[in-house]
């Protein structure tokens, strides 16, 4: 685990003003690596960005940008696909997206050169990890049950359906329950 990116320590108000200068495009990255120094001067801060600090910064805000925008896109298509399918399909296509994301910062964890300083920082990581995976597990049984119940329910209802139109055709109590069971699948 490398050292802090001196973008990432700058105050929080600082680094939204760098954020808005690189979201312009008539500012160069130099110009913004400008502006925010020149902010942290007036504003008595000792410390200074550098332009290769605020190129990587870019960089990686761009990354995330486009990553963002590509998930956005898969689930925007995901979900046109399933469209009025039940929300538990949509909940366990995230579900599974969010699998996907634990196993790989599992495996960059795994990669990561431990030192005295960063194993607690890692510790924490695996431990948030361990619970996130703890809660998604626990969401997919939920919603799991949720669409057994929400079927469940649908099937008494078509059910209870068949057995009022049967007797409104007219057909005796007896004749009604058997259809009525019928529906339902039970078998006497």
């Amino acid at each position: 685990m490398g050292r802090q990116s001196s973008i990432n320590q700058l105050p929080d108000d600082i680094r939204e003003k760098l954020q808005d200068l690189l979201r312009d495009p008539r500012v160069t990255q130099l110009d913004a690596t400008r502006q925010i120094n020149a902010i942290l001067e007036a504003e008595g801060h000792p410390e200074r960005v550098t332009k290769s600090a605020v190129n990587r910064y870019d960089l990686e805000m761009r990354d995330a940008g486009k990553k963002l925008q590509q998930s956005r896109e898969i689930a925007k298509m995901w979900i046109g696909k399933l469209g009025a399918a039940p929300q538990g399909q949509v909940g366990n296509l995230v579900n599974e997206i969010l699998r996907t994301l634990a196993f790989d910062l599992s495996l960059k964890l795994q990669d990561a050169e431990l030192t005295e300083e960063s194993i607690p920082g890692v510790i924490d990581q695996v431990k948030a990890l361990a619970l996130a995976v703890q809660r998604l597990e626990a969401s997919s049984t939920l919603n799991v049950k949720r669409e057994a119940e929400i079927r469940k329910q649908a099937l008494e209802d078509a059910a209870k359906a068949v057995g009022e139109a049967a007797s409104a055709q007219g057909m005796d109590a007896t004749q009604a329950e058997f259809w009525r069971e019928k529906v339902l699948g039970v078998r006497k």
